[in-house]
């Protein structure tokens, strides 16, 4: 929508190409951002212990975070800054697309809404057709029921993180400018280094864990 407006802007002379090319140039951080992280994950959906090298791309999204906030103050690059912003939105947004079937974004949430609303009316519309009685829901409707219900288990708490994370960022922003990115780098850089350095004993516990799920069946 920005590059849209930009180039709209640009062509009826209202603003320079400076403001399009910007808006250009965050698509295409962002785009790369999430380019790199298929480079160190190789699935779409949670596989914790296995190859996908998640501990490095949170690593590596801090760092953008960090040379963010760097080139802020030292270097007065806002535009390089907003860039690297942007890489490490789209890295970390393709880090999880899909968990228990639910599509996963963490940059932005106006498509988990959506789901959060069409699941919701889904459900509610399989209900009303049986009385609003579970017991009348035949079996296929009762699966339906359990994965829709496994989504919203996934996106209800998502979207209210986001919303704590927002308040939280709005007001560090206002008390700490710039410096507030400082907060998601630091935590980002310690559950991915955490991640890295632990990744051998998780695997191990998660092993153990399907194991004995295996010979409990």
């Amino acid at each position: 929508t920005s590059v849209a407006l930009g180039l709209q802007g640009y062509h009826h002379g209202l603003i320079g190409f400076e403001k399009a090319g910007e808006a250009i140039g965050l698509l295409l951080s962002f785009l790369f951002g999430a380019f790199m992280c298929g480079l160190l994950i190789d699935k779409n959906y949670v596989h914790f212990g296995g190859k996908a090298l998640y501990g490095v791309a949170l690593v590596g999204n801090a760092l953008l975070l960090l040379a963010a906030v760097l080139l802020e103050v030292e270097v007065k690059d806002s535009s390089t800054a907003a860039f690297c912003c942007a890489m490490a939105c789209g890295l970390q947004n393709a880090m999880c697309t899909s968990h228990f079937g639910a599509v996963v974004r963490t940059t932005h949430v106006t498509g988990t809404i959506t789901d959060i609303g069409s699941i919701t009316g889904r459900m509610a519309m399989i209900y009303l057709r049986k009385g609003c009685r579970r017991s009348r829901l035949n079996a296929l409707e009762l699966a339906e029921v359990g994965v829709d219900a496994r989504k919203l288990l996934v996106l209800g708490p998502m979207w209210l993180c986001f919303f704590f994370g927002t308040v939280v960022g709005a007001y560090l922003q206002h008390h700490c400018g710039v410096y507030a990115l400082l907060l998601p780098a630091a935590l980002t850089f310690s559950v991915g280094f955490s991640y890295t350095l632990f990744r051998p004993q998780l695997k191990n516990t998660l092993k153990r864990i399907e194991q004995g799920r295996l010979q409990k069946h």
